[in-house]
C-alpha cells in the first residue's frame, strides 16, 4: 500500500469508529491504528530515497554538463592552437575562442539552471506530499489523544 492509501485507511477507521454518547470522542481499535501508522513509517523512507535519487541525479547532470562544457572549451583551444600561423588568423582565432567559450558557458548555465529547476520542482512536490502526510498524521494523533 502507498502512504496515501494508508492515510485514507486511517481516516476511514477514525470516521467509522463508534462515538461516545454526549462527547466528541470516539472508540477505536488501538492496535489497528498503530499497525497503520507503523506501515506509514515503513513507507516514508521510500519517499526519502526518491528525493535522494533526484538530488544525486541533479548532481550527475551538473557534472556531465560541466564536463561537456570543458570538452567544448578544450576543443576550442585545440582549434585555436592549430590556427596560430599568421597574425590575422591568430586574432580571428582568439575571437572565435572567446565566442565558443561564452557559448559553452551559456549552455552550461542553461543546462545547470534547467537541472536545478527540475530537481527543485520534484523536491517541492515531494515536500508538499510529505507535509500533507505529516499534517494528516499529526491531526490523527491529536484526535486519538
Amino acid at each position: 500500500m502507498e502512504i496515501f492509501t494508508l492515510l485514507e485507511t486511517l481516516e476511514e477507521t477514525l470516521e467509522n469508529s463508534r462515538t461516545v454518547p454526549f462527547s466528541g470522542k470516539s472508540i477505536v481499535e488501538k492496535e489497528e491504528l498503530l499497525d497503520i501508522i507503523k506501515e506509514i513509517r515503513l513507507k516514508l523512507p521510500d519517499e526519502l530515497k526518491q528525493a535522494k535519487w533526484v538530488r544525486e541525479e541533479r548532481e550527475r547532470i551538473l557534472v556531465e554538463a560541466q564536463k561537456e562544457a570543458n570538452d567544448i572549451v578544450k576543443e576550442a583551444e585545440n582549434r585555436i592552437i592549430s590556427m596560430i600561423d599568421e597574425h590575422e588568423i591568430t586574432r580571428k582565432a582568439y575571437e572565435q575562442k572567446a565566442q565558443i567559450i561564452e557559448t559553452a558557458n551559456e549552455m552550461s548555465r542553461e543546462i545547470s539552471k534547467g537541472t536545478k529547476d527540475y530537481a527543485d520542482n520534484l523536491l517541492e512536490k515531494l515536500e508538499v506530499v510529505l507535509e500533507d502526510a505529516l499534517k494528516t498524521i499529526q491531526n490523527n494523533r491529536r484526535e486519538l489523544k
